[in-house]
Formats: structure tokens, sequence, C-alpha cells
């Protein structure tokens, strides 16, 4: 009987740590998400579909900034291989290449910080987007899959 017990005791700690993992993916898709959506922002003012706004800047660089300090610990080691929502996962080499990762995650952040207080116009917003851009996407390019 005790052994029973130890056993239920040990499944349903290991269902609360996937749970756990999995709400950690979810975190993660979210501040992800809130992020590119800032940047869309952004974008649409460099295309001129919506008019220069510096409060929708400042808003979109402290987010970028938020997102730069939690980076860290987005992808813990539990969460590798977890199913996802959306069209993206994380990519292996998150954990595989962490000190790689590491270098990408410092580099986003240093364009941000580089770029706050610069932007004061469409052109400085489009050179600045510009190199957190590539930023970003050189980390989407190396340590985010795809699906399908």
């Amino acid at each position: 009987m005790k052994r029973i017990v130890v056993v239920a005791a040990m499944l349903a700690l290991s269902a609360g740590a996937v749970v756990a993992d999995q709400n950690q993916v979810k975190l993660t898709q979210a501040q992800m998400k809130e992020t590119g959506k800032n940047a869309g922002a952004l974008g649409a003012m460099i295309k001129g579909e919506k008019p220069y706004d510096q409060a929708t800047v400042d808003a979109a660089l402290a987010k970028f900034e938020d997102t730069a300090k939690k980076l860290p610990t987005l992808f813990p080691e539990s969460s590798k291989g977890l199913k996802t929502d959306g069209d993206y996962s994380a990519g292996p080499k998150i954990w595989e290449d962490k000190a790689g990762f590491e270098q990408h995650i410092a580099s986003y952040a240093k364009s941000v910080t580089d770029a706050k207080g610069k932007i004061k116009d469409v052109d400085t917003l489009k050179a600045e987007l510009t190199v957190i851009g590539k930023q970003c996407g050189g980390c989407h390019e190396t340590y985010r899959l795809k699906k399908g």
C-alpha cells in the first residue's frame, strides 16, 4: 500500500512539473508575440502606414528591453522539446549552444540599449530598427524552428 501511495505521489509531482514546463512555454510565446506586435507597430511607421509616434516608439523599446532582460530565463532546460502553439518552436540549439544563444541575447540587449534616446523621427527609427531587427532575425535563424 505504501508503494502505491509513493508511486502515485511521484506521478502527481511529475505531472505537475510537465504542466509547469508547458506554462513556461506559453509565457515565452506570449512574451515573444508581444515583442513582435511592438516591432510590427514600428514597422508600420517606417512603411508610412501609420504616422510617427514617439510614445509608441518608447513603449516598443521598453517592451524590447523587457524581453532582453527576460530572455535568459525564458528557455529553461526543462522546456526543451515541449510542443508549442503556432508556427514556430524553440530549436534544440538553444540548449546545445548555450554560449552562442547567450551571446545573441547580449547583442540584442545592446542594440536595444543603444537605440534608446537616438530615435527621434522615422529616419532614425528605420536606422535603429534595422539594427535591432538583425539581432532578432539572426537569433531566429539559428535558434527557432518553423513547424511543417
